[in-house]
């Protein structure tokens, strides 16, 4: 029997998790509802962890108390607030992998403890490195960290044969990576990469929340605009209209964007509705779309390829549903993207594979994967024909395929010089002070010996993008080595084991139980059953404010279904649940 690793798409706006059995992928379902779980964390009033779309249906009311594209965030010095406490992104993407190693667990009925992770092709090695401490702080030894457009050309191989060229065009909900891709037998070989982390379709519903207060301001005042604005509820109320227009949009002519008593203002109700029109809207969005498609000429030159060696181009991420996207597309490289494959889950599909591959199980692909950055030092040398100490040295460039390690050989400058200053950095840029800064270590005691005494420099970067460095004095052996990850926003030892202890403690956990709190004890069902109750106030939330736009019948309809959610809060776990599938049921037919 093989280890049991799952696939984890930890999405900006929503996550899946999948798994290999029996020679095929299955995604495993999240709720009744479908296999996405919202990226969203929340702390309910009563203190109850809230992680999916209990959160999401809370972030309308209680923004200060919700958490939302935490993706966004990963790698930054930095503490976002959430009920009253402040979290690292690391603490709160590990709540999301928590829930969805609970539910991993649950399907499969055993221990869950390894994970293969996706991130963007353009994460940075910082970026990287927080993933894995987010993994750890969830409980799950992280096996590998795969880039997301190679996860769906994983996926999409493994139900294709043939030889060809594919672009994976990846548009989420907060990052956007293109990747060209060679697949031939068994092999699914990536040969270039570009992208921008920081946009997506998170992007989109900022033009039309733009449109939205523009409208108000309009119709209302300047006033009226400000206030929208600078209100928390408000302009989460805005997001949730402005992501269900734009979902609208992907298959209508028109949306509408309605909230009724969006806010107070001078003591007076004011109330949103503006029919957006898609052109109008494709308009706002056009130059984010301009944006992906210089990285998809950006990676094709980096691949050496032009548009007409390009077989196919598949879609990932649900923000490609966009019918501009597909348009631009086929008009810029002539050809028409594949849409068999769905953008939403073959991520954490190819992550299971590779996943898969890592346990020993029979899966039909080979990764050969590459680093969308350069990395190297500054050494003293010419630049623009003057010299300059700080200039660019590249020691692995970008696209090479990984795992890769380069060494290269310096010589001091100055005679009896005792020591070297190793900065590494990301970047292009000839001037190493105009790329970024990613680490610095000191090889200190060298030899006394006159200038030019040699210093080999290596780098090396693993199969999860993390970079590894070492500086060896040649002639004694002394060597200095450091794993570059970001000084400042990670983790040491002691607050890993803090943070890990705090999302125990928010699953209803006490210090190190993890595996000894059995379900089904008076606390854990306690926990759920709370987890249950605030499920289900903010369902009936939900329902209430779709009750002025329903018809009279499915208004009546609505009513009962809130009332009888309302009479069950008193009863059994048992009974609330199936009043509360009756209400999801109903309100899934009211918005589709």
């Amino acid at each position: 029997m093989t280890e049991i690793i799952v696939g984890i798409d930890l999405g900006t706006t929503n996550s899946e998790v999948a798994v290999v059995r029996g020679g095929r992928v299955d995604v495993i379902r999240i709720s009744e509802a479908g296999c996405i779980l919202p990226s969203v964390v929340g702390i309910a009033d009563d203190g109850a962890l809230l992680v999916g779309e209990a959160a999401r249906n809370q972030h309308v009311l209680h923004p200060e108390r919700t958490v939302r594209s935490i993706k966004r965030r990963m790698g930054e010095d930095t503490r976002v607030a959430m009920g009253g406490q402040d979290y690292r992104p690391q603490e709160i993407s590990a709540m999301i992998l928590r829930r969805l190693k609970e539910i991993a667990e649950a399907h499969l009925g055993q221990p869950v403890d390894k994970a293969v992770i996706t991130v963007p092709a353009y994460f940075s090695d910082a970026q990287r490195q927080a993933t894995r401490e987010a993994g750890e702080i969830a409980g799950l030894a992280v096996a590998r960290i795969i880039n997301e457009p190679t996860a769906a050309a994983l996926a999409y191989e493994s139900a294709h044969g043939g030889a060809r060229k594919v672009l994976v065009y990846d548009l989420g909900g907060g990052t956007f990576d293109v990747s060209a891709v060679n697949l031939e037998g068994d092999v699914v070989e990536v040969l270039a990469s570009h992208g921008n982390n920081r946009l997506g379709g998170d992007d989109f519903d900022q033009k039309l929340i733009e449109l939205a207060l523009d409208h108000l301001g309009a119709q209302d005042g300047e006033a009226v605009r400000q206030a929208a604005a600078a209100s928390p509820i408000a302009m989460a109320r805005l997001k949730r209209t402005a992501e269900a227009a734009k979902i609208a949009l992907s298959s209508a002519p028109y949306a509408t964007l309605s909230e009724e008593y969006l806010l107070e203002h001078e003591g007076m109700p004011v109330h949103l509705a503006l029919e957006i029109a898609r052109e109008d809207y494709e308009a706002a969005i056009a130059p984010f779309v301009d944006e992906t498609l210089e990285a998809v000429h950006v990676a094709l030159s980096g691949a050496q390829l032009t548009v007409s060696d390009i077989d196919e181009i598949l879609l990932v991420g649900g923000a490609t549903r966009t019918p501009l996207i597909a348009r631009r597309l086929e008009t810029e490289l002539g050809r028409q993207p594949r849409g068999e494959v769905d953008p939403d889950l073959c991520v954490a599909m190819g992550a299971a594979i590779q996943a898969g591959v890592i346990a020993g199980a029979a899966t039909p692909a080979l990764l050969i994967d590459i680093t969308p950055y350069t990395f190297g030092t500054s050494a003293l040398a010419e630049l623009d024909g003057a010299p300059y100490l700080h200039c660019f040295v590249p020691l692995i460039r970008r696209n090479t395929p990984i795992p890769v390690s380069r060494s290269e050989v310096f010589y001091t400058s100055c005679d009896n010089q005792e020591r070297v200053d190793v900065m590494v950095y990301q970047g292009e840029a000839r001037d190493a002070l105009d790329n970024i800064e990613i680490g610095r270590f000191t090889v200190d005691g060298l030899r006394k010996a006159p200038a030019g005494n040699p210093v080999v420099l290596t780098f090396s970067l693993d199969v999860n993008g993390i970079l590894h460095a070492s500086a060896r004095e040649k002639r004694s052996g002394l060597e200095v080595s450091i794993t570059i990850d970001n000084a400042i926003a990670r983790f040491d030892a002691d607050e890993l084991d803090q943070a890990r202890s705090r999302v125990q403690a928010l699953f209803g956990e006490a210090g190190q139980a993890s595996s000894e709190t059995a379900a089904g004890t008076p606390d854990a069902e306690s926990a759920d059953s709370r987890r249950l109750r605030v499920e289900a106030r903010a369902l009936v939330e939900k329902a209430q404010r779709l009750l002025p736009e329903a018809s009279a019948e499915n208004a009546e309809d609505l009513v009962d279904a809130i009332e009888a959610v309302d009479a069950a809060l008193a009863d059994e776990d048992a009974a609330l649940s199936r009043a509360m599938d009756a209400l999801a049921d109903l309100l899934y037919y009211l918005e589709s």
